[in-house]
């Protein structure tokens, strides 16, 4: 376990309801005590009818950035392949001072991974390729995000952190060794330890402290991840200390976060 604090985050999945709804969700998330509040970048239901009501990520965390006021907010994760690099970094860096209120501190965290679900890109007209080569896009869009937060003007309001999602070993953990603030992963707690000893092979290449960077796990839509008390204890013994629930509509319920909130309170 490390001395990081336990952070609970809740994915409200924009499928399959109204923004009021949305909205509604994200406010009751708050107000139960989440750290962390995050959507997806995908354009199409990723579960149920699949021609149902689905609206852009991006869009929705700025609106959600205006009607929240503690959580930190951002996309689990945003595909590098669907936009310009330095039009990213603008993007975030404009909801990061929407975030920050009267605090003048920004609330965004930019969620970064290479994409995966072939109608997204199909569709709206991006090249799918193979794993490896978005995830070139990916290694692409990082420095040059980075590069243009230091060239805007007003800058960002606070250094904003970077989650990288997946756990790839020779191209994704890399990565996260290089830029990752966050590294957010589904891999059960028996592969973990390797994962982890993967990412400190690459942190030591890079110069880096895997201390670092914070772990980041939890549940989707699809059924991946588990909230079950034991794997949530086996997890934190590993070093994962952020734990994200996804919660689906119409109705949003966040029972799960409840129960995880109670689990992370339990341990104080």
């Amino acid at each position: 376990m490390t001395g990081r604090p336990i952070r609970v985050g809740v994915q409200l999945a924009p499928q399959h309801a109204t923004v009021p709804q949305l909205r509604d969700a994200a406010l009751r998330a708050e107000e139960l005590g989440v750290d962390l509040l995050l959507g997806w970048d995908h354009f199409f239901p990723l579960t149920g009818d699949p021609d149902d009501a689905h609206f852009e990520g991006w869009m929705l965390l700025a609106a959600l950035a205006e009607a929240t006021s503690r959580v930190e907010l951002g996309p689990l994760v945003s595909s590098a392949p669907f936009r310009n690099p330095d039009l990213v970094a603008d993007m975030a860096r404009t909801i990061d001072h929407i975030s920050s209120g009267s605090s003048g501190r920004g609330r965004f965290l930019l969620g970064l991974g290479s994409g995966w679900f072939e109608r997204d890109f199909t569709e709206y007209g991006f090249e799918f390729g193979t794993p490896g080569s978005r995830l070139d896009v990916l290694a692409d869009a990082l420095p040059r995000i980075r590069n243009r937060w230091a060239a805007l003007n007003p800058a960002p309001t606070r250094s904003i952190p970077i989650l990288i999602g997946g756990a790839g070993e020779r191209k994704t953990l890399r990565l996260v060794a290089r830029y990752a603030d966050i590294w957010h992963t589904f891999v059960p707690p028996a592969e973990l330890p390797h994962k982890l000893g993967v990412l400190r092979a690459w942190c030591e290449e890079a110069g880096r402290d895997i201390g670092e960077i914070e772990i980041s796990s939890g549940t989707s839509v699809r059924s991946l991840g588990s909230l079950d008390r034991s794997v949530l204890d086996e997890q934190l013994s590993l070093g994962v200390t952020t734990f994200i629930a996804a919660v689906d509509g119409p109705d949003y319920d966040l029972g799960p976060i409840r129960d995880l909130l109670r689990w992370r309170d339990s341990l104080a």
